[in-house]
Formats: C-alpha cells, structure tokens, sequence
C-alpha cells in the first residue's frame, strides 16, 4: 500500500487493525462459499459455529474502545497526507466503527449463528414446498434483524428500516425509495402490457431443442466469462441452489444453478456473477483490507453484474460473439440457432414467478414487492406466518399472476433466511445505474458496439477498471456516478432504456 503512515502513529494502527478486519471477512466468505457449495449438511451446526466466532472476532477487533481514540488522532493526522485516498480511508474507518458500534457483540453473534442455521433450513424448506418447515428459524432471523435494526436506528437516529439500507446503500433512504418505487409500481405494468402485445405482433422467439449437457453448459459459461476477463488462477465457478459471487480478495468464487433443458437462463446467470467478480477482481490492489479498497456498496456493486449482463450480453453485438461458441458447444443448427431468434429469446418479456429469471422490463416489479413486504415484516404490519399469501397478493397486483406454491414464490430467494433485510433495493437502484454508467462508456468509446460483436471486450473492460473498480470506496456512490456521468442516479436514463428495448420508441 502506498504512502501508509508509520506503525507508530495513530492512523497506521487503524490501517494494520482493518487489515485484520479484512482477513477475517475474507475467511468468513470463503467459509460461505464452500457452506453454499460442497459443504455437508450434516457440518451445518458446526459451521454455524464457526461462522459467529469469527463474526464476533470481526466485529470485536473494529468496535474496540482503542479504536475510537485512534480514529480521534487519526483525524488530526490525515492533513500531513498529500494523497486524498487518505482521507477517503479514514472516512471509511469511521462509518464502519459507527456502524459497528452501534449493536452489541453478542446480537452480533447470535444473528451469524441463526442466519447459518436458517440457510440451510431453508434449503430444505424450498426442495419441499415448506414454508411452515422453514417458519421458526425465520423468526428467530426477523427477531435478531428486529433487535439490530433498533439499535442501529438508535445510534444513528435514523428508522430502523433505513438503519438496514444503510449497512447495503449508505445514504439511501426509503424517502427517496418510495417515490421511485411507486413510480415504477404505477407505470411498469402498463409497460409490460405494451411490450407483450409488441412482442405477439412479432415473430415468436424459439428456444433451441435441448437436452444441454452440463459439462458443455460449463465450457460454454467458461470460455465466455474468460473473454471478459476473469481470471481462473485467481477464481473459480461451481454450483450452488441460488447463484452469488462470493469468496474473499484475490479469490473470486462465482455459482450458477443448470437446466439440462435450458442453457439460456444458466449462461445469462454466470454473465451476471462474472460482473460482480470483475468489481471485486478489480478493486485498487494498493488498498487491498483498507476500507477504501472495498467496493462501494451494493447498487453500484449490482450495475456492474447488470451492465454485464443485459447492457452487454443481452445485446445483438454480444449476441453475434457468442453465437458460434453456443452452436459448437451444443451442436446447434437451424432457424433457432439465429442472433435474431436469439435476441428475441433473450429480451423476450413474460410474466413469470422467479425474480432471478425475470426480463428486465418485469424484475423491478419482483423488487418492489419484496421492498413492500420486508418493511411490513420489520414493522410487525406483517405477521411471518402470513408471508405466503401477501407474497402471492403482490404477485397479483403488480405482476397479474400468483405462484402455484410457495417454492415459485415466498421460499425462492435465500436473501431473508440469511438475514440481508435492506438488499433487495439495490437491484433495481443497481439497473438504473447501469444504464448510465453503459451510456457514458458507448460514449467514450465509439467502437465499443463493433469491439462487443467481434469478442475484443478487453477496452470495455479496461474502461470499468479504470472509472468504477479501480475508484474503490474513493467517493460516495452519487459522487462516483457523476464523476463519471456528468449527474448523480438518473432514472429517466434507465426508463428510456426499457422503452427503447422494448417498446421500440427512441
């Protein structure tokens, strides 16, 4: 790292004592990573253990008193610094010791231990359409994040449920999400109405006769997630129930769940993870276990899995790349082996139960249910028992369709098992960033769209190293987006989006 004041002065211990906050979340992710992979059920017990040690030990080693002291000291020692990534780390010190202080060691413990334990629960609640299986560990989460929300609203004077977003989305708030979200809710289904009788006016896009070996659907994702740079001697790729990116710096371990009768939703599902992993793959090295060395929260974090995913991937460019690979992997020929039928495939809108499936006209409205129903949850508005129906009640409203069973609906996302109340705004915050961040590099890079169809992806990816990873926790989110952009989160940008894609106007 350079530049790093002297062990001996304040400053410096901060820096070598967030070292060891970083190793031991690096421990802790590889720990999840391999709960989630390879991990068997009967250690789940043990590793809950493990895993609220060392949550503990964390969360010990940032919220000691000593730390306070030296944060204090630092403070007057960061204006020696001529070099203003300094001070960004010493703000980045500073939020995560308020933040951690504000709830106790034990809550600490104790949720790590429930959420590990409620994972696994839920597992076997959704291979078997349980949800009264999986009810009581979920209690026992929604009553920790309760006790935590409560203390972290306490100490930060914020509501309990912004107190949440802020450990995901510092500064967000549900003053400036309800506005967007009831946007969305009011003017997305009509939306989506447009865009399905467009598309039945349209030739119907046709998925290519299975089966897809996995082996090949693996090769496939492989070499493609190799064009866009990830790195095999720094990560890996495996199977999971619910696809993440995960793992620790400098090993980048992504999942994907495969169909054997449809490899299209698989690929798109690596895509997506391999742009998470090129953020954390290229996060500033020189501040690597330094607070502002770690991403920038969650939205931004997401737009580099959606700019991957459906800016690029999902277009006709990269669509003409890839197109040979799938039909020399899979043996394809024929009319539904075309970019076109293709394009249509992968932008085809439908309403359909699984957010991760979703299109990208209908997922923010699986956001916005979930954003309604995690509120009323953390509020006491909905009893837990009663998640199923007002999950398919929500279905109905914004998406005009209810799930056959709870497997399809309430029991599909890991996210509430592991107790991350608060993380499901920053898909759709994530998607609108994306748009833009995507407008600014086609704009900064005229060949961008021919260098896609030919597979040169290198520029592009340089280009996000340069202006998003490599920037770390450098700026707050708005700071970064209009650094690089020109204005802070524009939805309009992403709203044009949509309707360009999918409405055929613009």
């Amino acid at each position: 790292m350079s530049n790093i004041a002297a062990d001996t002065s304040a400053y410096g211990a901060l820096c070598e004592r967030f070292r060891r906050i970083g190793l031991l979340a690096d421990t802790l992710g590889i720990l999840n990573w391999d709960q989630a992979t390879v991990m068997p059920e009967g250690s789940a017990e043990g590793r809950g253990e493990q895993i609220a040690a060392l949550s503990l030990m964390r969360h010990e080693l940032l919220v000691d008193p000593a730390v306070a002291d030296r944060l204090a000291a630092a403070r007057d020692e960061v204006g020696d610094f001529a070099d203003p990534w300094h001070d960004a780390n010493l703000r980045e010190m500073e939020r995560a010791y308020r933040d951690a202080a504000a709830v106790p060691g034990e809550l600490v413990e104790a949720a790590a231990r429930a959420e590990a334990a409620c994972e696994m629960a839920w597992r076997g609640a959704r291979a078997d359409n349980d949800f009264a299986a999986l009810l009581p560990s979920l209690q026992t989460v929604l009553d920790l994040t309760r006790e935590i929300a409560a203390a972290r609203a306490d100490a930060l004077g914020l509501t309990p449920y912004d107190a949440l977003l802020e450990e995901y989305e510092a500064g967000t708030r549900t003053a400036d999400l309800d506005p967007l979200f009831e946007t969305l809710a009011r003017d997305l289904p009509g939306m989506v109405d447009a865009a399905l009788e467009r598309q039945a006016r349209a030739q119907d896009a046709v998925l290519p006769d299975g089966p897809f070996p996995i082996p090949a659907q693996r090769a496939l994702a492989q070499e493609l997630m190799h064009a866009l740079g990830f790195d095999f001697e720094r990560g890996r790729l495996d199977i999971s129930h619910h696809p993440f990116c995960g793992g620790a710096s400098g090993d980048v371990r992504i999942t994907t769940r495969y169909s054997e009768e449809n490899f299209t939703e698989s690929l798109m599902g690596v895509l997506h993870e391999t742009g998470h992993a090129l953020y954390e793959a290229g996060l500033p090295e020189n501040w690597r276990y330094q607070p502002v060395g770690n991403a920038l929260g969650m939205a931004i974090h997401e737009s580099q899995s959606l700019l991957v995913e459906m800016q690029v991937s999902r277009s006709r460019a990269f669509l003409a790349f890839a197109l040979p690979r799938m039909k020399a992997a899979f043996g394809g020929d024929g009319p539904a082996w075309d970019v076109e039928n293709l394009y249509r495939l992968y932008t085809r809108v439908e309403r359909g139960f699984i957010r991760v499936d979703a299109d990208e006209l209908t997922y923010p409205l699986h956001i916005v249910l979930r954003y309604r129903l995690e509120q009323a949850m953390l509020s006491g508005d909905l009893a837990l028992a009663d998640l199923p129906g007002a999950w398919n009640e929500g279905m109905r409203e914004l998406l005009a369709i209810v799930p056959p069973d709870d497997r399809l609906g309430c029991l599909q996302d890991v996210h509430w098992p592991s107790g991350a109340f608060g993380y499901f705004p920053t898909y759709t915050l994530g998607a609108m960033a994306a748009a833009q961040i995507f407008a600014a590099m086609r704009a900064a890079l005229p060949d961008l769209e021919a260098d896609i169809a030919a597979g040169r992806l290198a520029p592009m990816v340089a280009w996000l190293r340069a202006h998003v990873h490599g920037q770390g926790a450098r700026l707050s989110a708005p700071d970064l987006l209009a650094e690089i952009t020109g204005e802070p989160l524009n939805p309009r940008i992403f709203l044009d989006h949509l309707k360009s894609r999918y409405l055929g106007e613009g």
